[in-house]
């Protein structure tokens, strides 16, 4: 589920990063909230309609879809890498949870007919599914669930795929929210989504380096926080955005070790360097 623990030191090199959601419209625009430039004011996520998608994908794209192709395009775009050849990790914590309730509902109802649709986007590997529809991308493509930990573990997957298998991979992380009743179990209330394009060897001066460190990458340290208050409830919230962290780290060019959330008394430390 969360691939190999680390035991030798993995070093990888961003090249792009793609990042939406409640008042982050995109990595440029919302280095200033990040880094406290510009005074950062919850609103919720716009999503972007799904142009690189044919229309009748674009018709039955819901939410996750939409985020998880808006990030990865954003991230991709900054790299400069070509994007049919770039494998990739999907990471969530729950999929789709409005096309769940909708399914729920369905079989709740007197009829219990589901829409072909909304069964085509029940299944968890969906927003990879569409992301290989719209880029091309005939790579291989792995796709993670790990509860709150699921940006540790795709993080963790990514790095490890991309030292070992040579090559540049795509990371995209994304959250969208639960309608009631559902939201009362798992209150997810808006969407998130983050990208990184990384790869094992330094492409340009500035790019940013990412390292964890062996056994010691393992931590039971408590996690990395934000000193923003808005911005610190929407990393406890949404598990997509226990990325922030270690997003304000490389937007204030930062060399700083980063906590990140993982697995319940055991924390992923991750070196961030310039």
């Amino acid at each position: 589920m969360t691939g190999p623990h680390p035991t030798q030191p993995l070093s990888v090199y961003i090249h792009g990063i793609g990042l939406l959601g409640p008042a982050l419209p995109g990595w440029e625009a919302s280095q200033a909230a990040l880094t406290g430039q510009t005074t950062y004011q919850a609103e919720r996520t716009v999503l972007p309609l799904p142009m690189a998608l044919p229309a009748a994908e674009r018709r039955r794209a819901g939410a996750v879809v939409k985020v998880s192709l808006a990030v990865g395009q954003e991230a991709v775009t900054a790299s400069g890498l070509p994007i049919s050849s770039l494998p990739s990790v999907f990471s969530s914590s729950s999929g789709d949870g409005i096309n769940c309730h909708e399914i729920c509902s369905a079989l709740a109802s007197s009829d219990r007919l589901i829409s072909p649709t909304r069964f085509h986007n029940s299944v968890h590997n969906a927003p990879s599914g569409y992301w290989s529809i719209s880029s091309g991308a005939m790579a291989s493509s792995s796709v993670l669930c790990a509860h709150d930990a699921s940006f540790g573990a795709g993080l963790l997957e990514a790095m490890t795929m991309a030292i070992v298998d040579d090559t540049p991979v795509l990371l995209v992380c994304y959250d969208t929210d639960y309608p009631e009743p559902l939201r009362s179990v798992r209150p997810l209330t808006d969407t998130f989504g983050v990208a990184l394009v990384i790869s094992p060897r330094q492409r340009a001066p500035g790019d940013v380096r990412l390292t964890l460190d062996g056994a010691s990458s393992m931590s039971t340290a408590a996690a990395s926080t934000m000193d923003n208050a808005d911005l610190e409830l929407l990393r406890t919230s949404i598990p997509a955005a226990r990325a922030l962290p270690l997003l304000q780290a490389i937007a204030r060019k930062q060399d700083r070790m980063v906590v990140l959330s993982y697995l319940q008394g055991l924390q992923l430390s991750v070196g961030v360097s310039f």
